[in-house]
């Protein structure tokens, strides 16, 4: 492992754990150069799940994707990294759990926008105007009514 400060290939570790997520394994290393520590986290690799558009077409899973648009939604709400973290890492174990190759969109959206009710429920309400593409302020309230009931 390369030292993220130095770049020196000499590193080790020095203290090994599961991650809280208990999907992966954190590790602090050392750098045996600069001395400087830095963490590190191992996960085990799956097979490649493809997302099914609605058009049919197909492109692989990527979690940035769904981390933006999860920041996008808690923009300027009092939701936390850590906490959309938590929540991409919920999706994910939902969706890898269900053993696919491939998911569609619709599928998709529907666990991100249940783990993004949990969240905050403003950053649900502009999640799903995208995601479900309200054409007008009827389809709007319809979502909302949903909302608080």
């Amino acid at each position: 492992m390369k030292c993220p400060y130095c770049g020196d290939e000499n590193t080790r570790v020095i203290d090994s754990r599961p991650a809280e997520d208990n999907n992966s394994i954190r590790r602090r290393r050392q750098c045996d150069v600069c001395g400087k520590r830095f963490t590190t986290y191992e996960k085990v690799e799956t097979v490649p799940l493809m997302v099914v558009k609605k058009d049919k077409t197909r492109e692989a899973y990527d979690r940035s994707k769904l981390e933006r648009g999860i920041v996008r939604s808690c923009h300027k709400r009092p939701v936390t990294t850590d906490q959309i973290l938590r929540c991409v890492d919920a999706i994910e174990s939902e969706v890898f759990k269900l053993g696919l190759r491939e998911i569609e969109t619709v599928r998709l959206g529907e666990i991100v926008m249940d783990k993004i009710r949990e969240l905050d429920e403003v950053a649900y309400v502009r999640f799903a105007s995208v995601y479900r593409e309200f054409k007008d302020v009827n389809t709007f309230m319809d979502e909302l009514k949903k909302l608080l009931k």
